[in-house]
């Protein structure tokens, strides 16, 4: 089992470009997979970390509804916005600048072949990260995510999640909202849930902006222990 993990921090970049990239990674693995089991081979298979930030952009999964994006083509382009349907889970999905976009591409035959258990330790990544920061966050029941007081009035979700797997390789992953605009949450039903608010970690702090590397850091940190995982120095690409 190969426990190394590639990590490249891509900066600001498109997401149809990023996503173009997710799927070479992806498909690179797959097919190494497929050629292990037909030619009896055993070489290691690759595993990415991709850090990004994109410029404003929704996307929504391949159960999705539509009309949870509540504004029209006119009213994202006057925005700076674009929108992609995709095909990993979930619903519909706000990405911009200000919040950390992690996508991880795993063999998880080189970890554990449990998808929910590679959910629950992405999200676990997230909580003790935010921990750090003096924030309690939580799962709440039937939602995917990472959210803040949840079970009460005031409930908000920090951060969202959506994978896709084949043969236990990954892609897709999360995003942890840190500096983000908010009001751009406001042109969407976040994941499809109706009546719950979204926050970012700046606002929880009461900062203008939280040092957005420093985040990134300590997510690494605590997927490194998480996954067992040996993390490559991280890159610029």
């Amino acid at each position: 089992m190969n426990k190394k993990v590639h990590v490249q921090d891509l900066g600001l970049k498109d997401y149809k470009e990023t996503w173009d990239y997710q799927e070479q990674l992806f498909q690179e693995t797959l097919n190494l997979k497929i050629r292990n089991r037909r030619e009896e081979l055993n070489l290691e298979t690759p595993n990415h970390f991709l850090f990004v930030e994109h410029p404003h952009v929704y996307t929504l999964g391949k159960s999705g509804d539509i009309s949870n994006l509540l504004v029209d083509e006119k009213v994202l382009a006057d925005k700076g916005a674009t929108f992609y349907k995709i095909n990993r889970g979930g619903d519909i999905t706000y990405h911009g600048p200000g919040q950390i976009v992690g996508y991880p591409i795993l063999d998880l035959d080189n970890f554990f072949t449990d998808i929910h258990k590679y959910l629950r330790f992405l999200e676990e990544m997230v909580i003790l990260t935010l921990a750090e920061y003096g924030i309690k966050s939580e799962r709440s029941p039937g939602e995917t995510g990472v959210w803040l007081d949840v079970g009460t009035p005031f409930a908000r979700k920090i951060c969202a999640m959506g994978v896709r797997a084949s043969r236990w390789v990954t892609m897709h992953g999360f995003a942890l909202n840190v500096n983000a605009d908010l009001g751009y949450f406001d042109m969407m039903i976040p994941c499809g849930i109706k009546g719950k608010a979204v926050t970012s970690l700046n606002v929880e702090l009461g900062k203008k902006e939280v040092d957005i590397d420093e985040v990134k850091q300590k997510l690494l940190k605590h997927f490194q222990v998480l996954f067992e995982a040996e993390i490559n120095e991280k890159t610029e690409v």
